[in-house]
């Protein structure tokens, strides 16, 4: 008679725990590929055609890669653009510029507060290294650099290049900023932070075509010659 009753409060603990197994499911759902981290700000919004929407990811870098051979022409800046639609068709020119004007502003205040979170994802790895290192230097020697973005004034798509699988943007970045470098002690050591002054940046931007991660990469900045 005992062994028959606790046969049948094991039943029904478990018929208990199936069912609020069942309703668990049924609150929380199943995982759908949507649970991501944040979502990359570079990233356009969906086109409401049948093509996969373009996702921009701008930032410095170095230069990966040899290009391929030189043609017996020279390549024209709109027909490698050409050859980078014809190898990626989700590839907007537009959009990459939209996407890389926001990515310059995020990536120059990222840096300036020291926020390599933020950094990390928009940058190639050898990039991240060297901004990583530079924002620890900063902060051993006690600095802080403070630098606010006025204005963009220019985004311009000054080269491109499609070298094997992967596609190799540039913009050249005209903006107003005002940039101060203090020490320990809050004393100015560079800049003037009354100043505003006009910054001309030139940042390459590469992706793997054939990947399907569409986020681009800042993979090499300089300044002009």
């Amino acid at each position: 008679m005992g062994e028959g009753f606790v046969f049948i409060e094991i039943v029904i603990f478990a018929m208990i725990a199936a069912f609020l197994v069942y309703r668990l499911r049924s609150v929380l759902g199943r995982r759908n590929g949507e649970e991501r981290q944040r979502p990359n700000p570079f990233t356009p919004p969906p086109a409401t055609g049948a093509a996969r929407p373009d996702n921009v990811v701008p930032m410095p870098g170095r230069d990966r890669g040899q290009p391929q051979p030189a043609p017996d022409e020279p390549i024209s800046l709109a027909a490698s653009l050409a050859q980078i639609r014809s190898a990626d068709p989700s590839f907007d020119e537009k959009q990459f510029v939209q996407g890389a004007r926001a990515a310059f502003q995020m990536v120059v205040e990222a840096f300036a507060r020291g926020d390599t979170p933020t950094l990390r994802p928009l940058l190639a790895d050898d990039v991240y290294d060297s901004f990583s290192r530079a924002i620890r230097d900063r902060q051993k020697a006690g600095e802080t650099l403070e630098t606010r973005i006025d204005l963009v004034r220019d985004a311009d798509v000054i080269e491109a290049r499609l070298d094997g699988r992967t596609a190799f943007v540039t913009v050249k970045f005209v903006s107003d900023q005002m940039n101060v470098t203090r020490d320990a002690q809050g004393t100015v050591v560079d800049g003037n932070a009354d100043e505003v002054v006009e910054v001309t940046d030139i940042w390459t931007f590469a992706r793997n075509t054939r990947s399907n991660n569409p986020n681009w990469s800042l993979v090499e900045t300089r300044t002009p010659n």
